[in-house]
């Protein structure tokens, strides 16, 4: 049994994009990219939890440095998220009944994800102590 997609045979390889339009593909692929996280209800949680963080912080008089650092937080969130997503993505690809490597591979993406969420809620934490408390 072939794998989904593959009936009509190899796809040739796209010829090397440079210069300017490299940067518009690339921006391209990121907005695709973005456009898939999206499904994902677990990104969608998170974009909805980092809206609350970023609006808390403001109500709570947090600096222009600790709003950075909680944006760069997020963005790393999202990013680790991104990467979570694309290990199920390959793993459910490449095995579609279950195998301990499959799970494996996904349990260590869940991990990373959850030491995000853990060094977002420590940060917020600490800024709400020390802004509030």
């Amino acid at each position: 049994m072939s794998a989904p997609g593959s009936e009509r045979g190899p796809k040739p390889k796209p010829e090397r994009i440079t210069g300017l339009k490299h940067l518009v593909a690339a921006a391209g692929y990121s907005a695709a990219g973005a456009k898939r996280l999206w499904a994902e209800t677990a990104f969608r949680h998170e974009v909805f939890g980092a809206v609350c963080v970023v609006v808390l912080l403001a109500m709570i008089g947090a600096s222009a440095v600790e709003m950075a650092i909680a944006v760069v937080l997020l963005l790393v969130l999202f990013a680790v998220e991104a990467l979570n997503t694309a290990i199920e993505v390959l793993v459910d690809h490449l095995s579609p009944d279950w195998a301990q490597f499959a799970k494996d591979a996904k349990d260590l993406g869940s991990f990373a994800v959850f030491c995000l969420l853990a060094a977002n809620a420590a940060f917020l934490l600490a800024v709400i102590v020390t802004r509030v408390g």
